[in-house]
């Protein structure tokens, strides 16, 4: 995972310019949409499929905290996937990093009885692993252009190439956790989470639609790293760290084939756009328009 995390956040960090990061962040009622979907529906969502679900206590604790922990690493790779907006996936993805480092703290105490949070260790684990390498990947865009055009397509390589080994190891080393599971509903509960991000995502993610797709792939995909720091910290019961992992594998087995399918639709829509034979006539369109005023 640290390979995957380092070399995403230099690939997009050299294919991108600060910006080109905030422009889509001066929205300021898309951002608050945003918020909401993360950090009021999310919670929400996963109280009540647990509670729907009668989901064993560990289990429900690990939905909770991935409710209130946002702001992926996953994020811009699906974005350049679905082919959407991908700077306005960077920018949501520290915004949400940076709002879940004083939410978590704020907000757990509040779900689950006896939590302590300390937002110095997320705080910690997001910057170094996250930010940092994103900082000097634009550092490096502003710079060092040159350099910054040769190392990304390598860099973006190596960041989907990390990505497929992470899931297949994932996948491998964890086959008895998704296993212990069963029974549980737990990995009917980690699938309707993930589907209730998506939806909530794509339903406040404004009109245009690589938006939309970067709003419902940021709110299906939620932090991993964050959850298991807090849930490590204050759980001993394992089954909290493995309905974590659960939640992450199910996350990205329903979330890449998600993004393949926004970018057929993106490309379609293009294609049409871009195609005059798709277009209506000037006739069919004064036709059309008779229809309309009769």
């Amino acid at each position: 995972m640290l390979a995957f995390v380092l070399s995403s956040m230099l690939s997009m960090g050299l294919s991108l310019t600060v910006a080109q990061i905030l422009v889509p962040l001066r929205n300021f009622k898309l951002i608050v949409l945003a918020l909401v979907a993360n950090f009021v529906l999310m919670p929400f969502a996963a109280f009540v499929i647990a509670r729907l679900l009668r989901l064993d206590q560990p289990l429900a604790i690990a939905l909770v905290l991935l409710g209130t922990a946002s702001g992926a690493p996953f994020l811009p790779l699906l974005a350049r996937i679905s082919k959407a907006n991908l700077a306005f996936a960077v920018g949501l993805m520290v915004l949400l990093m940076v709002v879940t480092v004083g939410f978590m703290p704020l907000v757990l105490p509040l779900m689950l009885e006896g939590v302590s949070v300390d937002p110095v260790k997320i705080g910690s684990s997001l910057v170094f692993l996250m930010l940092l390498p994103l900082a000097i990947g634009l550092l490096v865009r502003a710079r060092l252009s040159r350099l910054a055009a040769k190392a990304q397509p390598f860099l973006s390589r190596l960041s989907m190439l990390s990505l497929v080994l992470l899931i297949v190891l994932l996948l491998i080393t964890n086959v008895q956790n998704v296993l212990s599971l069963y029974g549980t509903r737990g990995v009917l509960a980690s699938i309707l989470f993930v589907a209730a991000g998506s939806g909530i995502g794509w339903l406040l993610g404004g009109r245009q639609y690589d938006t939309r797709g970067v709003m419902a792939l940021g709110t299906a995909q939620r932090n991993i790293a964050a959850a298991m720091v807090v849930g490590g910290q204050n759980f001993k019961d394992p089954r909290v760290i493995v309905m974590v992992v659960v939640v992450a594998i199910v996350g990205l087995l329903m979330l890449m084939p998600f993004a393949r399918y926004l970018a057929k639709r993106s490309q379609l829509a293009s294609n049409r756009s871009s195609d005059p034979s798709k277009l209506p006539s000037l006739e069919q369109s004064a036709v059309d328009g008779a229809r309309r005023g009769l």
